[in-house]
């Protein structure tokens, strides 16, 4: 559970980087309260032996309302549910579950996987935080999200 937090809260803070105005000190405590709420939030709704399993419960959705978890963590940094709505896709759809992360950005655009493992108790992949390849992708998909998204996949 640690990495896919991790990878969700990354992509939103990166997300968050990318629109600007937001200091690093700042973006950090982002962060920090997002994977704080985000496992506070999965504790009991986390089934690595049934994946899908509490999917829905999981999903961070963004959608003429501001996803409840990421407006927490926005309040403890000093940003309205407005500054968020300007700054974030007006339609994310992020999935955390057990062994994969996952985000679509508009309700036309293609599911692009930011992490995933194979298997249970498997070698995990490197997070795709890290790689800019998938920064280009949530790029161009703020601005406009595409119907021709490729599928980004990161396997070992």
């Amino acid at each position: 559970m640690r990495t896919e937090i991790s990878t969700a809260a990354a992509f939103v803070t990166r997300l968050l980087r990318a629109a600007g105005g937001i200091g690093e000190e700042q973006l950090r405590c982002f962060r920090e309260c997002l994977q704080e709420a985000l496992r506070e939030h999965y504790k009991h709704h986390w089934f690595p032996l049934l994946p899908s399993k509490g999917s829905g419960y999981r999903c961070i959705r963004i959608n003429h309302q501001m996803d409840p978890l990421i407006g927490k963590a926005a309040g403890m940094i000093g940003l309205s549910h407005e500054r968020l709505f300007q700054l974030l896709p007006s339609e994310l759809t992020l999935w955390v579950d057990p062994f994969e992360v996952s985000y679509r950005i508009g309700e036309d655009g293609s599911i692009c996987v930011l992490y995933e493992s194979p298997q249970p108790g498997g070698k995990t992949t490197k997070p795709l935080e890290s790689r800019t390849s998938c920064k280009e992708e949530w790029r161009i998909g703020r601005a406009s999200p595409s119907k021709n998204y490729s599928m980004m996949t990161v396997s070992s």
